[in-house]
């Protein structure tokens, strides 16, 4: 049998990752957007979870700021 590791984040390593306040993260699980287990009263989320969530909120090229142009958090 062949064993996969995954790797789980807490609600405040999300938020940490993401730059996002714990309680954003929290209503998106509460909402059921971002998948989480709940162990022992903490809610965990797996990587792959995660990934899934930020894949689908994904902007087309199109939409993307172009720094170039002076667009996004640089100018």
């Amino acid at each position: 049998m062949q064993v996969v590791q995954e790797t789980y984040y807490t609600l405040s390593e999300i938020a940490e990752k993401l730059k996002v306040s714990y309680r954003t993260v929290y209503r998106w699980v509460q909402a059921e957007e971002l998948a989480a287990y709940k162990l022992k009263g903490e809610y965990r989320v797996a990587e792959r979870d995660l990934n899934d969530f930020l894949e689908a909120r994904r902007t087309p090229r199109s939409q993307r700021p172009n720094p170039d142009r002076g667009e996004g958090d640089d100018a």
